[in-house]
């Protein structure tokens, strides 16, 4: 698998939500138990042996090249992609150069997880497709009886339920060709890529991840890290 795709970790967003952690720090350094939550997808993937990987960096994106010039156990070959400004989740992939494979998966940099990436990649390639975004199940009970109306009437009464949602997972591996959808330049999320190939008429699939994983975009979602990571195999 490592000769056949290409790794690409958006590290470049400012990381709001965590302020007032993220005020001098950026969020991929901010420490989970005894290492930062950027070196846990780096050692994932070192673990696979994808060990080329590229990094888009922004805010505070110097400490990102200094920390990993510094910790680099695996003997990764990092490449920074600098972002002049912010690009979305996506758009500094337009950015690359020397791709050197005909796939590439895109994970964001706030994620805790220990995904089994060659069973998602097996998996994209059985099914021929250009796209895979990787999912996470969120149910939603509802409390009570659901009352349905028609013109104003009561047309059923349906007993308490629940859904369940696939959630975008912030991982995803694409085609090559579809960096050609990306505009240069341009504010553009994954989302926003994913739209345009669904208008092209791509193919794009679903991947559900029944392993760990965490998104740590708040407060809650960090302190629930903290907590996790001491129960972990990682």
């Amino acid at each position: 698998m490592h000769n056949k795709i290409d790794v690409v970790i958006m590290a470049g967003g400012k990381g709001e939500r965590l302020m007032p952690l993220t005020k001098s720090t950026p969020k991929p350094l901010l420490k989970v138990g005894n290492k930062p939550i950027i070196e846990y997808s780096t050692d994932l993937l070192a673990s696979y042996g994808l060990k080329h990987i590229h990094i888009s960096i922004n805010y505070l994106g110097e400490q990102i090249i200094t920390y990993f010039r510094d910790h680099n156990k695996h003997h990764i070959d990092f490449n920074f992609i600098q972002e002049t400004k912010h690009l979305g989740t996506i758009g500094a992939l337009k950015l690359l150069e020397n791709i050197k494979n005909d796939y590439i998966l895109v994970m964001n940099a706030d994620l805790l997880t220990n995904i089994n990436i060659e069973a998602i990649f097996n998996d994209f390639i059985l099914k021929q497709v250009d796209a895979l975004i990787a999912t996470v199940s969120y149910n939603v009970a509802i409390p009570h009886d659901v009352v349905e109306t028609k013109e104003g009437f009561v047309s059923n009464l349906r007993e308490k339920h629940s859904y369940t949602y696939n959630l975008n997972a912030g991982i995803y591996i694409f085609k090559k060709a579809c960096l050609n959808f990306i505009p240069e330049n341009t504010f553009f999320d994954a989302t926003d890529l994913i739209e345009v190939l669904l208008a092209n008429d791509k193919k794009i699939t679903t991947y559900p991840i029944l392993d760990y994983w965490l998104d740590i975009g708040k407060h809650d979602d960090f302190k629930k890290a903290q907590e996790d990571i001491k129960h972990l195999n990682f």
